[in-house]
């Protein structure tokens, strides 16, 4: 056999879902996170897994890798020292940035301080201007001057960011080359390569970002590769992106601020793939892990995309996948405010000490505390009992807060779990009603260590009357790197009017995108039946402020359908302005802002993963539990073992489901059913 796996690492454990190429079948496993060496934590549990399921490491193939290391580094500010060098006048552009409040009313908190201190944003004398016209030549003098300030300042990588680059980019590309012979021993980021379109601000953060990232990222990519050829010499590798495709080493290193949100990007592209696979193309998603839940919005089984959002209070200006994050998780805290309500998060017990319950120091009632105290968490603990769960240490974290509250201990971990819920149900209706989309029309799926705990609740807030959870919930996000595509993103900034007379322009910017497209499927030894295009244009009435994607339509072949003036394309903005803002007006006049490409190409067939190999003879059923749903009194359950479920099986609730990664609640009267790829469809009685 040959196999692939997906690598998902996590704050607390790192997660492998591997997936045979000749019959289908998957193997999923859990280890212990090492944040010291992640790499570390890779290797180990590559090998752990391949042991524990008789798999060759030689017959490995490819490994898709998401890392958090990126974000973390943003998150601690724990990158390379940067040296920015701009335009002359505009040093201080990061500093001044939009000149918007972090909060709303919040008078006196400010941005995240820059990451490139004064003494190190540096300047050249050059200009270029809107249009691309060199207004100011970069002259010699002026590059040697450039580099030797670069030089003096010490840098671990240096952040060019010119004006107008993103048009003419002449004078980055000679900063750039030269930098690179002055002082070979730093990384250089250029705006124009790193992310080429207008928005001065969010361009220079997203370079300066990149930048950053460089040094750490280029460490950790090189202890990873050397550690992972040594375990499987044969295995190709690849990193997932914040757009939700995978990336070679070699580009990640020269672009490490893609991978800013490679583990949420994962899990969506993930559950897409599974709602493609079982014809349930509109889904929302809950992605709720010990700190955190992720929601997203899944239609007709694409991947939502968003192309600018802060990271760790940083504007970034690239295609990521659109995730909602709201602090509620396994961990989050419940705590009595000022004005004697009790609140649970954003506060986060973490993994240490982490809930009560973990026996290891946590003396506050979390989430998975209240779980744990209702009956919906097993004593036995976690990941098949490797993980100990102390139910006295949770009883008495609730009883504490439940006694200042004056309530009984079940009222208040029902509480809990109730506000946590709400938490979520908030941020689901951002991503839906908010933006014109009935959440009754879609199917909740939940994943992640929790999410299965408490969709029901979601969903009966909601009006959504099926759950869909994943064969392997909390392993989704290293499924969806199994499944995930090599992909690159091209964009050309042209900003011109929707008009006739521009059609030789329009031409020129979608030849120059496809030309870039097929050098990099060459690149990348992509064959030509397993090549993928797709191509947006950000398009917005003149004198709006934001654009909206529109897609092109395309035919069979994958080339946009050929038009001979512009009312196809007025047609599309139309109807893409109607779907967001329930109006368009045919008359106002369009402009199209940039022209975007999406490549994608598969490396490897891919089979469909048809069910876990780790089904025995043994009965399901394993014994029965007492737990608290929506009364105060508990209710005896069937306590079932989802991996001796069989296909077809059904189970009608009150009834627990227990397995490796992750807990499913089946509510008295709901109906649970075991499809043919291992999901379980829970039909809500409503």
């Amino acid at each position: 056999m040959t196999w692939m796996v997906g690598v998902d690492v996590g704050g607390t454990f790192t997660d492998f879902f591997a997936l045979n190429e000749l019959n289908g079948a998957f193997y999923v496993g859990k280890y212990p996170s090492t944040p010291e060496n992640p790499a570390h934590a890779v290797t180990q549990g590559l090998i752990d897994l391949a042991a524990a399921n008789g798999l060759e490491l030689a017959a490995l193939r490819h490994l898709s890798h998401g890392t958090t290391v990126a974000t973390n580094a943003l998150i601690q500010r724990k990158g390379g020292k940067v040296t920015l060098l701009t335009t002359r006048g505009f040093a201080d552009l990061l500093e001044i940035s939009r000149q918007t409040r972090p909060h709303m009313y919040d008078l006196y908190q400010d941005h995240a301080p820059p990451l490139v201190p004064p003494e190190r944003r540096l300047e050249v004398t050059e200009r270029i201007t809107d249009g691309g016209e060199v207004l100011i030549e970069l002259t010699d003098d002026a590059v040697i001057e450039a580099c030797a300030a670069v030089k003096a300042s010490a840098p671990q990588a240096c952040a060019v960011c010119l004006l107008f680059a993103f048009q003419n980019d002449e004078h980055e590309k000679r900063l750039c080359a030269a930098l690179a012979e002055a002082i070979p021993t730093i990384y250089v980021s250029s705006s124009s390569a790193v992310q080429s379109e207008f928005r001065e601000v969010e361009r220079f953060s997203t370079t300066v970002l990149n930048a950053y990232l460089q040094p750490v990222m280029a460490e950790y990519i090189r202890e990873l590769e050397a550690a992972v050829t040594d375990a499987a010499p044969t295995a190709s590798l690849g990193l997932n992106q914040s757009s939700g495709g995978l990336m070679s080493l070699a580009r990640s290193r020269d672009l490490p601020i893609r991978t800013a949100l490679s583990g949420p990007a994962a899990g969506v592209v993930g559950a897409a793939h599974i709602a493609r696979q079982i014809s349930r193309p509109n889904v929302i998603t809950l992605d709720m892990g010990g700190t955190s839940a992720d929601v997203a919005l899944i239609r007709e089984a694409s991947v939502p995309i968003a192309f600018g959002r802060d990271v760790a209070g940083f504007p970034i200006r690239m295609p990521m996948v659109d995730v909602e994050t709201v602090g509620a998780g396994g961990g989050s805290i419940a705590w009595i405010d000022r004005d004697g309500l009790m609140k649970v998060g954003p506060q986060s017990a973490g993994a240490s000490p982490g809930p009560a319950c973990y026996g290891q120091g946590g003396r506050d009632a979390t989430v998975t505390d209240a779980n744990l105290f209702l009956g919906r968490l097993s004593q036995g603990g976690l990941l098949g009992g490797a993980m100990a769960l102390d139910l006295d240490r949770a009883r008495e974290a609730v009883e504490g807060i439940a006694q200042d509250l004056e309530t009984s201990a079940v009222r208040l971990a029902r509480g809990v779990i109730d506000i946590v819920v709400a938490n979520m149900v908030r941020a689901i209706r951002t991503i839906s009603v908010e933006r014109g989309h009935d959440p009754r029309e879609y199917v909740l799926m939940p994943f992640g260590g929790a999410g299965p705990l408490h969709a029901r609740d979601v969903a009966t807030n909601l009006g959504i009357q099926e759950i869909l959870v994943p064969a392997a919930p909390g392993i989704v996000c290293a499924h969806g790197l199994v499944v995930s595509d090599l992909q690159e993103d091209f964009v050309v900034g042209r900003r011109l009017r929707l008009v006739d007379n521009e059609l030789n322009v329009i031409s020129e910017a979608l030849e120059t995108l496809a030309n870039e497209a097929a050098s990099w499927f060459d690149d990348e030894h992509v064959r030509p039946e397993m090549r993928q295009v797709s191509i947006r244009l950000d398009m917005r009435y003149v004198g709006q402020n934001f654009e909206l994607a529109v897609p092109l339509a395309q035919g069979d072949d994958g080339k946009y359908v050929a038009f001979d003036d512009v009312e196809p394309l007025r047609r599309a903005f139309f109807q893409i302005h109607e779907e967001n803002y329930g109006y368009h007006n045919p008359e106002d006049p369009i402009e199209i802002i940039n022209f975007r490409l999406t490549a994608r190409g598969r490396v490897h067939p891919l089979v469909e993963s048809k069910g876990m190999m780790d089904q025995n003879e043994f009965s399901a059923e394993t014994g029965y539990r007492d737990v608290v749903f929506n009364q105060d009194e508990p209710v005896q359950c069937r306590v079932f073992q989802r991996h001796a479920l069989s296909v077809g099986d059904e189970v009608i609730g009150p009834a627990v489901i227990e397995q490796l990664d992750a807990t499913t609640l089946v509510y008295p009267g709901d109906t649970a059913r075991v499809d043919d790829f291992g999901n379980i469809l829970i039909s809500l009685d409503v």
